[in-house]
């Protein structure tokens, strides 16, 4: 095995004795329950009273009940986000039965344990439920808390793939961490309309040149069945997540819905998770797997394949929710050493089904090995250790098998190997200055793109931005500022609808940068983006402080996002008393407040941590 790269194993150790105290409390917490699970190995159902245990296989099927009524046979919960409004959770709505079936088979049993909300944010684009989306993740940790605190299951199995979705899974099965636990996905649509070419519709019905039906035919070629939607937003890094860190079956990721193969995927689940419920040396529960070899593997993983800026906030609270505590500079320090081996849309014209056949998640697994930037022995479900995942499913005469893949990119446009990756260091980094710390995704922009500086033109929202594009007032170099949406603010919402305007004046040969303490997922692009700037624009902030006509500097190579003190390219940071004595902007939040459910997560808004403390409404200090 190669080495740990000694950037890599830095960043660990760091990590590991700042998480001393709080790893270890919460070790001490999941290690208290998993004793008290009863002397056979079995859930604490079996400690229940009777007219409990009876409510709680009271609607089995009889086989089940007569299950429930031995002392050693396993019981998992499922965790679902089925609905089928949202393309990659419709096709979870076969899979309890699959997974009840195959527990049968191996003589457990299996029950929806609860349902946790789902939200799309590519419904909610632009509207006002976009301002729920980021604090929806909480709400399913909630729900996941929910549907576990009957005490009566082995292990878990967790259906869900998107945005808000997965991070919300763990954070509330982290709470449940002595319970053994696999992720299952769903995966990926069909490749349809390319998406570059979706982009350029966009652009072209941003700049007037086409209409409303000929942007709505593009987007239902693109979004058009079953699964995840196939670009490298936070969905499919999400998958990527799970997989590099351990949570998914090696090549699980990335497998077309209602397949063969994604079902037996599914029954190799339900196998392997009543495996790691046994009492014994392969009894392995999720929070003592999900370690900090773990999650700075999934930071590489992040960086590797220049993954959503989403997970800037969502790893945070992920990390904290199994007492570890990460942060920006971990992301900074760990992107400055991992190459960029992918190039997958928006950072590359390909989509995440080219990914896949290309080499796709055994391919970055084995490259990154090989570097030592992945730690191998980091624990995993598969009960072996991280070298297992070079390995991709296939379907021999009806049985699942892994085989080896070949250390090869079937596409070096697609995939790179570490020896010649697409660039030195990873897609994501961190800026400092005296507007304070923002997250940077470099990976899709272009060297001569990544420093600007230019006058401000300062927005109070994505609606200021497009009516002013409109009204042909951008039309030079610009650094667009879009305040006021921070998650205490109005939730942070994601700023899609920026990219198309911003992208059209970067085309027309603007230098043109964006500064928001929002949040722009997968979708940032080629546009420089300096994104959850924080502090957030608030009354003792600077971002409130701007005006038009300042000269801002944001540059992704030097790390670097400063109001400078005249207009001059050249110009030095402007002192930070000087710039604070300035008044601050008040903002009118009242109509984000209230609507479409927005009155019933004031709580949230009034509690949420900062986006570097991962924008979150728990506290486990």
């Amino acid at each position: 095995m190669t080495p740990l790269h000694p950037a890599i194993a830095a960043v660990t150790d760091a990590i590991r004795v700042r998480s001393h105290r709080t790893r270890g409390d919460y070790l001490a917490r999941i290690r208290s329950a998993a004793a008290a699970r009863d002397g056979n190995g079995g859930a604490k159902r079996q400690k229940l009273g009777c007219a409990n245990l009876a409510h709680s296989f009271a609607a089995c099927a009889a086989d089940d009940k007569q299950t429930a009524f031995g002392t050693s046979a396993a019981n998992i919960a499922i965790v679902t986000a089925y609905n089928d409004m949202l393309s990659a959770h419709q096709p979870y709505e076969g899979f309890p039965e699959i997974i009840r079936s195959a527990a049968r088979r191996l003589g457990a049993m299996a029950q929806v344990a609860g349902g946790v909300p789902a939200m799309c944010d590519g419904v909610t684009q632009g509207e006002a439920g976009m301002e729920l989306s980021l604090f929806s993740r909480d709400v399913i940790a909630l729900s996941t808390a929910v549907a576990l605190s009957h005490q009566a299951f082995d292990a878990a199995l967790y259906l869900g793939i998107c945005d808000k979705i997965v991070p919300g899974l763990v954070i509330g099965a982290l709470s449940f961490g002595h319970l053994p636990a696999i992720f299952v996905p769903s995966g990926p649509m069909t490749s349809g309309l390319p998406n570059d070419v979706k982009a350029q519709v966009r652009r072209d019905y941003a700049a007037g040149k086409v209409d409303r039906a000929a942007l709505l035919a593009s987007e239902s070629k693109s979004y058009h069945g079953p699964g995840t939607c196939t670009f490298y937003g936070t969905a499919n890094t999400n998958q990527m997540l799970m997989e590099i860190m351990g949570l998914h079956l090696p090549g699980a990721s990335f497998v077309t819905p209602n397949t063969p193969l994604r079902q037996r995927l599914t029954e190799a689940a339900v196998e392997q998770v009543l495996n790691l419920a046994v009492a014994g040396d392969s009894f392995l529960p999720m929070g003592e797997l999900l370690d900090e070899r773990a999650f700075v593997n999934g930071l590489v993983g992040l960086s590797a394949t220049g993954g959503s800026t989403n997970l800037t906030l969502h790893f945070v609270a992920m990390a904290a929710a199994a007492g570890i505590i990460l942060t920006w500079e971990d992301f900074a320090e760990v992107a400055a050493v991992t190459p960029l081996l992918t190039r997958v849309y928006p950072n590359g014209k390909a989509d995440v089904n080219g990914f896949h056949a290309a080499g796709g998640m055994g391919f970055v697994i084995d490259q990154l090995l090989e570097a030592g930037l992945l730690d191998g022995t980091a624990r995993t479900v598969w009960g072996k250790s991280l070298s297992d995942y070079r390995a991709e499913p296939f379907l021999i005469e009806g049985r699942l098998e892994w085989r080896v893949i070949k250390p090869k990119s079937l596409d070096d446009g697609i995939l790179r190997p570490a020896s010649n990756p697409f660039q030195a260091t990873g897609g994501l980094g961190l800026l400092r200055g005296n507007l304070g710390r923002a997250i940077v995704k470099t990976s899709a922009v272009v060297a001569e793109s990544q420093s600007v500086t230019a006058e401000a033109r300062v927005f109070s929202s994505q609606e200021e931005v497009q009516e002013a594009f409109t009204a042909g007032d951008l039309n030079r170099d610009v650094v667009v500022v879009v305040r006021f949406q921070g998650p205490r603010a109005n939730g942070m919402p994601e700023l899609h609808n920026l990219m198309p305007p911003l992208g059209v004046l970067q085309e027309r040969g603007f230098k043109v940068a964006l500064v928001t303490d929002g949040r722009l997922s997968g979708a940032s692009g080629k546009v420089l983006s300096a994104l959850h700037v924080t502090p957030e624009a608030s009354p003792d902030s600077p971002l409130a402080r701007l005006r038009d006509g300042d000269w801002l500097r944001v540059c992704g190579r030097s790390g670097r996002l400063d109001i400078l003190t005249g207009g001059t390219v050249h110009a030095e940071a402007m002192k930070e008393a000087d710039f604070m004595a300035r008044p601050a902007a008040t903002p009118e939040l009242a109509s984000h407040q209230i609507g479409v459910g927005r009155e019933l997560f004031k709580v949230f808004r009034a509690n949420a941590s900062a986006a570097d403390q991962g924008a979150t409404l728990f506290d486990f200090g």
